[in-house]
């Protein structure tokens, strides 16, 4: 999951990105109201983290922009602004919740996943790579009926290369679906990640479900 965050503060901008990264969401930020606008031109986001108070701008104006699109992403608004009078305004604009800085990480994270639940028209579908199930509801897998046990970034890849099973997924998008628009583009951060995929998933008397594929990346598939 892919989340905007559009704020300011850069030291409440960057400890925000970081807590959302370690909770498994891939995140983008933004500290000026130009900025944002860039980002939701080029990018689509399962929810936003957008303050009130910009350089350059209204977080109001984003808000109200991205519902007059019919574009139904959920937004929390964060913002040091507790007045009834703006929180009104936010959530007659179209905002999804409203919360008053400053906000427990765990409790923004919390409320972040229930917009996202509550946002989905369909439950997101189970995935299936031979005996590897992949349940992005409850964020658990299993192969051959047993418990595979991975933290919420190792979840995330493996979701990612489910929903693209029997493709080539490049480095770079696992990069940007996972991490965000914030990485080093020669990082070998997706090969530890995989490296510790293959060991958990791919056991020794399994059938190798983890390809690399030469001078294109990855494949998760039962085909190859």
């Amino acid at each position: 999951m892919k989340i905007l965050i559009i704020e300011d503060d850069e030291n409440l901008l960057m400890s925000t990105q970081s807590q959302l990264k370690k909770a498994g969401f891939g995140v983008d930020i933004a500290a000026t109201k130009e900025e944002a606008e860039y980002q939701l031109d080029v990018n689509s986001y399962d929810a936003i983290v957008l303050d009130i108070n910009l350089p350059d701008g209204s977080g109001f104006e984003i808000c109200a922009n991205i519902r007059a699109k019919q574009d139904s992403t959920p937004i929390i608004i964060m913002t040091a602004r507790d007045a009834l009078r703006d929180k009104l305004k936010g959530l007659d604009l179209g905002a999804d919740d409203y919360v008053p800085k400053p906000v427990d990480s765990q409790e923004l994270i919390a409320r972040i996943k229930a917009l996202i639940r509550r946002s989905s028209k369909i439950p997101l579908p189970i995935l299936k790579v031979g005996d590897l199930v992949v349940n992005p509801q409850s964020q658990r897998a299993q192969r051959a009926g047993q418990e595979i046990s991975l933290p919420a970034k190792e979840f995330s890849v493996l979701e990612f290369l489910a929903r693209h099973s029997d493709e080539v997924v490049t480095r770079t998008m696992l990069m940007e679906h996972v991490w965000g628009s914030d990485f080093e583009s020669f990082s070998n951060v997706v090969d530890v990640y995989i490296r510790n995929l293959r060991r958990k998933i791919d056991r020794p008397g399994q059938k190798k479900l983890i390809h690399t594929i030469r001078g294109g990346g990855y494949s998760l598939s039962d085909k190859r």
